[in-house]
């Protein structure tokens, strides 16, 4: 069992993450416990179906774990008020924006909305967030387009710029990489590592992505059917866990280059 240590920001203890629907109860994965610490860089992977979104839920406090706790500041995140938990959490998912008819500088200033009044009007405060935001993710270019204007790449930074201008020390974001090509991916991860070290959020992101994550993150998850894997990605590859992934009779992972390959 972990004990919390002051740089603790966000603690996941014993918890079954599923559904439950009326007496019936559906595990996905169980006994998963881990912490996350401030600025650090943390890439969960495992194998399609495997319930990395569905973890990845239980942790924004979408949806309940099904046992066990899930902590920020060493608070249960169910006893947050939902605008508190919105300026301590923020959260990009796969899917595009429903609002694409907005500017990026409209999209992105939404971010504000747990600081605002009911009007939502931008105090200075507020705009000088969104320029920011704008700024670190190179952006501002961008800030007069309209969101269906975008392509994946630039749709995929100006989400993680509206996450910004929330100005949370969480930040997790599922798949973050999905639809984009090679090279942008690299530019999406790059710049998730960029904003650990610079602002020292602490930023968790699901991937399938897993010789990238292994380059640029701080801590891995690995999770398998039998178990969640919690640690340094060099640790994780000593420990082989990264081999439990896919059947070795198809894909290899090669422990000296910390990558896959497809075997002959």
């Amino acid at each position: 069992m972990f004990s919390e240590t002051p740089h603790t920001i966000l603690q996941a203890t014993n918890i079954s993450i599923g559904y439950s629907h009326k007496k019936k109860s559906t595990v996905v994965a169980e006994n998963i416990s881990f912490q996350l610490q401030k600025g650090e860089l943390i890439g969960l992977v495992g194998a399609n179906g495997i319930g990395k979104s569905t973890l990845l839920r239980t942790l924004t406090g979408i949806q309940k774990p099904l046992s066990g706790s899930v902590s920020i500041f060493n608070k249960n995140i169910a006893n947050y008020h939902p605008l508190e938990l919105a300026s301590l959490l923020s959260v990009v998912l796969t899917e595009a924006p429903t609002s694409k008819n907005l500017s990026v500088l409209e999209f992105v200033s939404l971010g504000r909305q747990p600081y605002t009044n009911w009007m939502g009007k931008l105090t200075p405060t507020d705009s000088e967030k969104v320029q920011w935001a704008l700024q670190i993710t190179d952006t501002q270019k961008l800030s007069q387009q309209k969101c269906f204007e975008l392509s994946d790449g630039q749709l995929q930074r100006v989400a993680i710029a509206r996450a910004l201008a929330q100005d949370t020390p969480i930040i997790i974001l599922d798949e973050p990489t999905t639809h984009l090509d090679l090279y942008h991916r690299a530019v999406v991860l790059k710049l998730l590592k960029k904003l650990s070290q610079e602002t020292e959020k602490t930023i968790l992101f699901s991937t399938h992505e897993i010789d990238l994550a292994i380059q640029l993150s701080d801590k891995m998850m690995v999770l398998t059917e039998a178990n969640c894997h919690f640690d340094a990605p060099c640790k994780l590859i000593e420990e082989g866990k990264f081999k439990s992934l896919f059947p070795e009779d198809t894909i290899q992972f090669d422990t000296k280059t910390g990558r896959f390959s497809i075997k002959d």
